[in-house]
């Protein structure tokens, strides 16, 4: 598992969802895929599978009907994971704020990590934002490594035993 664990720390997946919107956010999304910007060389791959992703990058503002799915992709991502919210439609609702179908901002659904500010935000500011994705992702993956490495000893100073 250990040696897994490391080439997968190299090359985190990054699942992008679109709750709906102008889709502004997409098309920077595909410049900095582009060869101009080529996201991919910090070793970033968008992937479109929940159970292989460790990056969930939502764009656009959450409706009432895609709530239940970025929830149940939110929940599909295995651990450890971050979600970016990406544009002014996904902290707040944006435009669409206070419409009757629009749930205000990705954070009352589901935990945010990082926010990239913009109305449709710049690909240098998404490339930003994708990096500290990636600098947060590695440090909750040193925190469960740390955890699965250290948990009998964890477990025996707090005067609990691991019978496994």
């Amino acid at each position: 598992m250990g040696i897994f664990t490391k080439f997968r720390k190299k090359s985190p997946w990054i699942l992008h969802y679109n709750t709906g919107g102008c889709n502004g956010c997409d098309i920077e999304i595909l410049a900095a895929l582009a060869p101009k910007y080529d996201i991919e060389r910090f070793g970033m791959l968008n992937r479109g599978n929940p159970k292989q992703s460790d990056i969930l990058l939502v764009t656009g503002p959450v409706t009432k009907r895609c709530r239940d799915v970025l929830r149940r992709l939110y929940l599909e991502m295995p651990e450890p994971k971050v979600v970016v919210a990406m544009g002014a439609c996904a902290h707040g609702g944006g435009i669409f704020r206070d419409f009757y179908h629009v749930e205000n901002g990705v954070d009352n659904i589901i935990p945010v990590d990082v926010w990239i500010p913009g109305c449709a935000p710049r690909v240098e500011a998404v490339i930003d934002g994708m990096v500290e994705a990636v600098k947060i992702w590695e440090k909750k993956t040193k925190e469960k490594e740390f955890m699965r490495n250290h948990s009998n000893e964890l477990l025996e100073k707090l005067g609990a035993r691991n019978d496994d």
